[in-house]
């Protein structure tokens, strides 16, 4: 028989565990999130809008060039396998938005599942996908952008052709210049042997960024419409102009590198799909949330999907595979079939393109700290509003200094590859959370439910668990990284957020027993 002592120190195992398994009711979620104070300004059009402008991005202008080295034609099988992968967890995804339309996307439908705890770690997966992912854009924005003006010969030189390491950030300087045959220690300054790369574009892309998103979600969708608009307009040019320059021998053989080829090419061109979650984020600034954030999620998805697969037949069609460019595979394309004035306007479009992900990165970004941070596990200033534009225009600084300060010193491929990992543990989560969710609470109200459950969802941990060990096995290094970011998120919870959770559930007893 266990003494006094034994059974207190199971008692206490017994509520450390409870509480990390404590799961917070939808219904509170709910009225939480209408009481939130965000401006709700988003309907369904407006929701495409936002998944579109995330998902149509450096993937489009630059993956789907690696991945027809990969498949040769039939890229365009690996496009909709790609898909198919990705419309498992979407119609996850849109049964948790329209069921419990709160911001935190993953993280909220993880807390309202499987409890604290792990709604903690996908939070923090979360961060790493959002933030990590603004960061490598970015550079590849800076590149564009340098890219567009050096083709105005009116402009100065020192504005087309500074010093690299004023427009790149230190991984992306360094490589240009080894690239070049040039020893990096020669050109990049250094201050108390600290390299000195100062990405100025990037900077002042994300400085207007922030400005945007501070001064409301009508702006801010404003904006993003306009770039979408823009970046359609440059995909329908190279389908159209490019239809006209198809050699269908060029589509012959189908799969020259096989079956392993093929699906290859389909795990490489899933990340170029990834962006529809976020629009989960948004879900308390909008309009009748229940109907509109399916809509938006499933809609976005299906746009892009079309969008893919028709650039795929038009590139593999006018280019043989040995001569696609892998970093540039549309506008090169244009080049080489002298339609010059295209290939530029595709080069604004892949500009405008980064541009509308970046915004919709640090917008989701923001929106998965404000729900944690309301939620308790991060300090109570990161849930200040705005008293004018009711946005959380704290945690939007904040945000945008920690991008700044992570796009001069992180290596791009490196966080290219953690952010792919968080993505594909939040679709994971989202999958096992349906089944958990209709299984505890068949009766909830679904606006919106998951055909052939539990199939789907069955079929997208399937698909995205594959997906996770397959990049695992190529990529270690990287692997090892995202480990190590989860175990830092660990460390943080047990030492910080798990505290200020009691904390927070006693101040909430005293307040109970004292209005009784």
């Amino acid at each position: 028989m266990p003494n006094l002592e034994q059974k207190a120190e199971l008692g206490n195992i017994s509520n450390f565990v409870n509480n990390l398994l404590t799961r917070k009711n939808p219904d509170n979620m709910i009225k939480q999130a209408q009481d939130g104070g965000l401006k709700k300004t988003l309907g369904a059009f407006d929701l495409i809008i936002l998944g579109v402008g995330a998902i149509i991005g450096s993937g489009i202008f630059t993956v789907a060039g690696i991945a027809a080295i990969e498949s040769g034609p039939s890229l365009v099988v690996s496009m909709i396998l790609a898909s198919l992968a990705c419309v498992f967890s979407a119609l996850c995804y849109s049964e948790f938005a329209a069921m419990i339309p709160a911001s935190g996307g993953a993280y909220t439908y993880t807390y309202a599942t499987m409890g604290e705890f792990m709604a903690w770690i996908i939070g923090w997966g979360l961060m790493l996908e959002y933030l990590v992912g603004y960061i490598a854009v970015v550079s590849a924005w800076s590149g564009y952008f340098m890219q567009f003006i050096s083709g105005f010969s009116f402009l100065p030189q020192w504005l087309t052709n500074p010093p690299i390491y004023l427009i790149h950030d230190y991984s992306t300087a360094t490589a240009e210049l080894i690239k070049q045959g040039i020893d990096p220690t020669t050109v990049i300054p250094t201050f108390l042997g600290i390299p000195l790369c100062i990405n100025i574009p990037g900077i002042l892309i994300t400085i207007f960024i922030i400005a945007t998103l501070i001064k409301g979600m009508q702006e801010s969708k404003n904006m993003t419409g306009i770039l979408v608009v823009i970046k359609i307009a440059v995909v329908l040019a190279f389908v159209i102009t490019g239809f006209f320059y198809i050699k269908p021998e060029n589509w012959t053989p189908f799969m020259p590198n096989g079956f392993s080829g093929m699906f290859a090419s389909a795990f490489t061109i899933f990340f170029a799909y990834i962006g529809f979650d976020a629009i989960a984020t948004a879900a308390e600034e909008t309009k009748e949330p229940q109907k509109n954030l399916p809509i938006g999620i499933i809609g976005s998805l299906i746009i892009c999907t079309i969008c893919y697969v028709l650039v795929a037949l038009v590139l593999t069609g006018m280019v043989p595979l040995n001569q696609i460019d892998a970093q540039a595979p549309i506008a090169s394309a244009m080049s080489m079939v002298g339609q010059n004035w295209v290939a530029g306007f595709i080069s604004i479009g892949a500009l405008t393109g980064l541009t509308s992900v970046l915004l919709v990165l640090m917008l989701a970004g923001t929106r998965i700290l404000f729900s944690m941070s309301r939620d308790n596990f991060l300090p109570k200033i990161l849930q200040k509003v705005h008293p004018k534009f009711k946005t959380p225009y704290v945690l939007t600084y904040i945000v945008g200094a920690i991008c700044i300060t992570g796009a001069l010193f992180l290596d791009i491929q490196k966080a290219a590859d953690l952010v792919n990992f968080g993505a594909v543990a939040a679709f994971i989560v989202v999958c096992i959370a349906i089944l958990i969710l209709r299984k505890t609470e068949p009766n909830r109200p679904r606006p919106f439910k998951v055909p052939l459950c539990p199939l789907f969802p069955i079929l997208g941990i399937v698909c995205c668990g594959g997906l996770m060990l397959y990049s695992m096995s190529l990529k270690l290094q990287s692997s090892l990284l995202f480990l190590a970011w989860i175990l830092v998120g660990m460390v943080l919870y047990f030492s910080y957020s798990y505290k200020q959770q009691r904390l927070a559930q006693n101040q909430t007893l005293v307040c109970e027993e004292n209005n009784v």
